[in-house]
């Protein structure tokens, strides 16, 4: 059985008439605190009662692939294509996007505020052993992570001790490089939502590299009949719409905005 390392359902309206349908989304969406707007504004709208599980980018297309879900929300896009060419979803849809950012602690060690790329960030960190937190989960930001280390010329498998894999969401993940005043690759809405920063700031953006897309891909009914395609469609029709993109774009902590939506909208 699949283990859920988190799930959510958030309510709204007579439970007796809403019509209900289970979306696998990632843990840094979720700790964005955009799924507090959204879901508010979807029920209100269509009348959809969402019920979110929250995981990791790899534990949400395996809940897909096993029919757990009707649709789900995740930002890796070579595992999403590979999810939709397997016949698991129907299609891809890109919704938003935001980027991934660098913390690390304000003395910065490593010396990587001042790195041109984030292959020079890696191999400043890797350099001064300096520790560094991944989050270890197959999630989005894992994946791209170990691309990134991958083209710094890293194999993440024989990094030392200074490398600590947490097998955590990014809370949790930026919650242990808090107490570890370490560095760690977040996404930037994680990183503007998160409480416990402790002397961690954030050391460097902007490499084009770091560029951070969430698809929306509906579960194919083909291979799953049971799933609730219709419900998938609707959220789906919602998701790309003038609403959505309002919310999206509006969507903001201390005046920074933390989304882009960029989802291609029907005529």
């Amino acid at each position: 059985m699949i283990r859920v390392f988190a799930f959510l359902a958030l309510i709204w309206g007579s439970t007796a008439t809403a019509e209900v349908m289970k979306m696998a989304v990632t843990t840094s969406f979720h700790n964005s605190g955009l799924s507090d707007v959204l879901l508010p504004a979807i029920a209100r709208d269509t009348g959809l009662e969402v019920q979110l599980l929250i995981v990791g980018t790899g534990q949400a297309l395996r809940l897909g692939e096993a029919g757990d879900v009707d649709a789900i929300l995740v930002h890796s896009k070579a595992a999403e294509e590979a999810f939709v060419a397997g016949g698991y979803g129907t299609h891809r849809r890109e919704i938003m996007y935001n980027d991934f950012v660098f913390i690390g602690p304000s003395t910065d060690d490593a010396a990587i505020a001042g790195q041109g790329s984030s292959t020079e960030v890696l191999t400043a960190i890797a350099r001064a052993e300096a520790a560094f937190v991944s989050r270890g989960d197959d999630s989005g930001t894992h994946k791209k992570e170990r691309a990134l280390w991958s083209d710094a010329g890293f194999d993440t498998d024989t990094l030392g001790d200074w490398y600590k894999a947490v097998g955590a969401g990014m809370g949790a993940s930026l919650n242990t490089a808090s107490s570890l005043n370490a560095y760690i690759l977040a996404d930037r809405a994680s990183w503007l939502n998160f409480g416990n920063k402790g002397d961690l700031t954030l050391l460097f953006a902007g490499d084009p590299v770091l560029f951070n897309q969430y698809a929306y891909l509906p579960v194919n009914p083909e291979r799953h009949p049971h799933v609730d395609s219709d419900g998938a469609t609707t959220l789906e029709d919602w998701l790309t719409s003038d609403a959505a993109k309002e919310l999206i774009n509006g969507y903001a902590i201390n005046g920074e905005k933390l989304f882009t939506f960029n989802a291609v909208q029907s005529d």
